[in-house]
């Protein structure tokens, strides 16, 4: 299959250009949506009133459908040749600690607050769940579903969000038959849309998502390798559920 996105079979749904790096990420979204948080209820936006102790359930849900998504599409995923370099890992160590050190600088409100934007910060509210906590009368849900919140995290999270970015935006800027753009091909406009995507997608961790999301673009135009780029994501994020965990700051997930 080529490596520069359509592959040779752009006639099978399974590896149609736009259904491998959509529909995981519209499914990730739609379902969570769904999602409840300590301060609003879920599907809220649907006339639902999700409350938040079915936040487990409901994440689990999002994780399957997901996971059901990317199965389906996997075979649009061997365009790219499966290696991961060591440099990819470094750059997800370093990223753990730039998103753990900048969050707690609380950068996002003393700059926004002035400007009367703070109000923008809500809009990336977490679930903050802790399911040793709101599960701890069912030890064995808790800790089933605190697998899953980790394979969520570490492993269909950066495929998924990697898969959006990286595998289409940042080629769809560039030309209007994107999937013929090689993989990790870009210059200023695909830093600058790659840290604008990430402070967008993460507004309660505006400096500290900019930082990071640069960090992995600067990868990519490194290696052009999309497997660094999953793998990066995938370092930084399994560290911050660890970190986390150890914690007890569950305001990061």
């Amino acid at each position: 299959m080529s490596n520069n996105g359509a592959g040779s079979d752009a006639t099978s749904p399974r590896t149609n250009p736009w259904l491998v790096f959509l529909l995981p990420f519209v499914v990730f979204l739609l379902v969570g949506s769904l999602e409840p948080t300590p301060e609003k209820l879920g599907g809220a936006g649907l006339g639902l009133s999700i409350p938040y102790r079915a936040y487990a359930w409901v994440y689990t849900a999002k994780i399957v459908l997901t996971a059901l998504a990317v199965a389906f599409v996997l075979p649009g995923y061997r365009q790219f040749p499966l290696r991961v370099s060591p440099l990819a890992v470094a750059v997800g160590v370093v990223g753990i600690v730039v998103w753990v050190g900048l969050g707690k600088l609380d950068l996002e409100e003393r700059i926004l607050g002035p400007l009367g934007l703070g109000q923008f910060l809500g809009l990336g509210e977490r679930s903050a769940y802790n399911p040793l906590d709101k599960l701890a009368d069912r030890p064995a849900w808790a800790r089933t579903f605190l697998a899953v919140r980790f394979f969520g995290l570490a492993a269909l999270v950066p495929l998924v969000e990697e898969g959006f970015l990286r595998g289409f935006l940042l080629r769809f800027i560039q030309q209007r038959d994107w999937w013929k753009v090689p993989f990790g091909q870009g210059g200023a406009l695909v830093v600058a849309v790659a840290a604008g995507y990430g402070m967008v997608s993460h507004p309660a961790e505006l400096v500290a998502a900019a930082a990071w999301f640069s960090m992995v673009t600067w990868l990519m135009l490194r290696t052009r390798n999309f497997w660094d780029c999953v793998a990066a994501h995938a370092v930084t994020n399994l560290l911050l559920g660890v970190y986390v965990v150890w914690s007890g700051e569950w305001h990061f997930m």
